[in-house]
C-alpha cells in the first residue's frame, strides 16, 4: 500500500533525499535538511508518496497568489525514483498535487519542466496539461 504524506521532520526530509537527487544532481546530502528548511519559512512543501517503507515520488510545491491566475499551486520538483517509474506513483502524486490546490482554494495548478525532460512532457500532456507560457531565466552568478 502506498501513503502520501508531507516531509515535516528532519528524518522524513532526509528520506526523500535520494528521489530528489535524481532531479537536482546539483545538490548535497549534508545541506539538503538546511535548503528545505529555509525553503519551508518561505511556504514550500515537501510531499512523498512511500510504498511499503521506500519514497518513491517527491513533490516541492507552493501556493501562491499571482496577478495573472490568483490563487495557485506552483509545483518547484516533482520526481519519481528512476527504478519505479512507470507504476502510477507519479500518476498518484500529480492527483494528490491537484486535489490539495483544490482542497486549499487554488483556481490554477502549474509547474515548469526542463526542456530536456522529454518523457515528464508526455506525461504532463497525458495528465490534460498544456503549455501555456515559456519560462525566461538569466542566471546572475
Amino acid at each position: 500500500m502506498s501513503t502520501i504524506a508531507f516531509a515535516l521532520t528532519d528524518a522524513d526530509i532526509v528520506r526523500c533525499f535520494p528521489v530528489m537527487h535524481q532531479l537536482r544532481p546539483h545538490l548535497l546530502a549534508e545541506q539538503f535538511v538546511s535548503l528545505i528548511r529555509a525553503q519551508q519559512a518561505q511556504g514550500f512543501h515537501l510531499a512523498f508518496l512511500q510504498q511499503q517503507e521506500t519514497i518513491v515520488t517527491v513533490a516541492g510545491f507552493r501556493i501562491h497568489h499571482l496577478l495573472a491566475t490568483g490563487n495557485t499551486l506552483y509545483v518547484d520538483d516533482l520526481v519519481t525514483d528512476q527504478n519505479s517509474r512507470s507504476q502510477g506513483h507519479g500518476d498518484r502524486m500529480l492527483h494528490w498535487l491537484i486535489d490539495h490546490a483544490r482542497h486549499v482554494g487554488c483556481t490554477h495548478f502549474s509547474l515548469d519542466s526542463g526542456t530536456h525532460r522529454l518523457d515528464a512532457h508526455a506525461f504532463y500532456f497525458r495528465h490534460r496539461m498544456r503549455i501555456s507560457a515559456f519560462h525566461f531565466q538569466l542566471p546572475l552568478v
